[in-house]
Formats: structure tokens, sequence, C-alpha cells
């Protein structure tokens, strides 16, 4: 899809959340791959964090990083599975104001061609919450690169034609 260079680049401020029970700095390689991919297409990486699979301590997150005007959108990975411990999907269901059903399943068609039918156990989604988007990415370094090499460079890229979620920014918040 074409990049339109005669438009600016705007740069989009990002937080990065890692939901883990397991999973420290030195281990979160999923993470460390996506803040290199915000940083290297230009864009801010606002915050970054790590937090266990509790659904209430990922609320708590998603609510402070949607009310800070620093931050125009969230990435979690991890937490996206079906087990008892996923709880991310959850989370975001409890923020949303708007789901973003095309995120989930371009993201399956795309890991599809990569890992075959295992991407039906991954639940990513993505939503508005007052203004902020908001994206679930599976945990694994695979994902993260599909999810971001795949959809999230070209969407949250202001010269991506014919349309971007960055310039819908300045809409989210219409009544």
């Amino acid at each position: 899809m074409p990049i339109d260079e005669q438009r600016p680049f705007v740069p989009v401020r990002i937080a990065l959340l890692t939901v883990s029970d397991t999973r420290g700095p030195a281990e979160d390689k999923s993470g460390d791959a996506l803040a290199d991919r915000i940083m290297t297409a230009g864009h801010i990486l606002a915050e970054r964090r790590i937090e266990r699979d509790d659904r209430a301590a990922i609320v708590a997150h998603l609510h402070a990083w949607i009310d800070d005007p620093q931050i125009d959108c969230v990435i979690t990975t991890g937490g996206t599975g079906v087990t008892g411990r996923d709880v991310t999907p959850e989370a975001l269901a409890q923020v949303q104001d708007k789901e973003i059903p095309g995120f989930g399943e371009l993201f399956r068609w795309l890991s599809f061609q990569t890992i075959g039918t295992s991407t039906i156990q991954s639940r990513a989604t993505a939503c508005v919450a007052r203004g902020t988007y908001i994206f679930a990415l599976p945990g694994s370094t695979g994902a993260v690169k599909d999810a971001w090499d795949g959809i999230l460079a070209s969407q949250l890229d202001s010269r991506f034609r014919p349309c971007n979620f960055v310039e819908l920014m300045p809409r989210l918040t219409e009544r």
C-alpha cells in the first residue's frame, strides 16, 4: 500500500504494556521487538511497563494511559490466548467505547500465513477508548512482528493512503 511522501509524517505517542506473569524486563523479547519497531518508524515510545495477568491491574494501567494527553495509542502484548490467566481482551472490554473488529480479523488472517490454524487460539483485538487507540497483541515475538509489520506500521503512519488511523485521531471524541 502506498505511502504519500507529499504528506507530513506525524509521530504517534505510544505506550507499551507487556502482560505476563513470567517475564521481567530481561525476558521481554516481544516487548523489545515492538519498542524497536515503534522507535524505528519515528514514533515516540511514551511509556513502557510490564504487568501481571490481572484484569484489574491491566484496566488500571489502561485508564491511566487513556486519560494521559501525552499518549495517543496503547499497545499491549500478551494475555490474548484462551487459558484461564489470559484476560487482556476482557480488560479492553471494560474500557472501550468502540471495538475495532477488523483488527483481530486481519491479524488472524496474517498470522495464518505464518502459523496456520494455530492462529485460532489468538484473541487479538483493538478498540478506541476516550479518544485513545488500544491494540492487544499476543505475547510471542512472531505475533508482534506480524501485527506491526502487517497492520500497525501502515495504519499508524499519517502518510499511508487511502486512509489511516492517525488522520482520524482528532475526530475520535466527536459526538
